[in-house]
């Protein structure tokens, strides 16, 4: 038995959490924290990376109406430059578990976290895991919803910049994306940090 089927048999509100947008070139982190029923297994549920987009929505309001409680946390590209990813990537888990709520927008604290590869800086018991969002149910929950909500993110700012293509590439380094930093230069909303070898003086927002 894995340390995290214990701990998902022995506590009620578990929190699984994961975050989305760490390598994107533009645009926020986002992390996800989510409190599943004891005892809770919507068929096919899994790493969001392994899922098409039309699977994930799919799942992802499977995950909502069936969710004890959800949060998020989100850490702009200012945030990201001042104090790195990793940091801000953190900050929006620890946010992210804070700001947790029922559907009915009623405060629910989780009695363990199940974090990604990460550990959060509150008092509440919790175990980092390794491809969390691939071997545990919780985590791969907070996958479904954190990708799903930071892409439909992502689609809504490409209408205020469409020669970025984030509609498509949601921020990541594609060609594309790359070659229209080149061309246009940067937004506020593209992380400095990242484009350090792609910037060289080329001309700001």
């Amino acid at each position: 038995m894995n340390p995290w089927e214990e701990i998902e048999q022995n506590y009620d509100f578990i929190c699984g959490i994961d975050e989305v947008g760490r390598g994107c070139f533009a645009g926020p982190v986002v992390a996800c924290a989510v409190i599943m029923p004891k005892g809770s297994r919507i068929n096919g549920v899994k790493d969001s990376k392994k899922l098409s987009e039309k699977q994930r929505k799919k799942l992802s309001g499977l995950i909502r109406e069936e969710a004890l409680g959800i949060g998020f946390g989100i850490q702009d590209a200012e945030v990201i430059d001042l104090i790195n990813i990793k940091q801000a990537t953190r900050l929006a888990m620890k946010d992210a578990v804070l700001s947790i709520q029922s559907k009915n927008g009623e405060k629910v604290i989780p009695e363990y976290l199940l974090i990604d590869a990460e550990t959060i800086d509150l008092n509440i018991p919790q175990i980092s895991i390794i491809n969390g969002d691939d071997l545990c149910y919780s985590i791969s929950c907070a996958s479904i919803v954190a990708k799903v909500f930071r892409d439909e993110m992502m689609q809504n700012l490409s209408l205020m910049y469409p020669e970025y293509d984030w509609f498509n590439n949601k921020g990541y380094g594609t060609k594309k994306h790359r070659e229209a930093i080149i061309n246009f230069g940067i937004t506020s909303l593209h992380r400095k940090t990242f484009l350090k070898k792609l910037l060289n003086g080329e001309k700001h927002e």
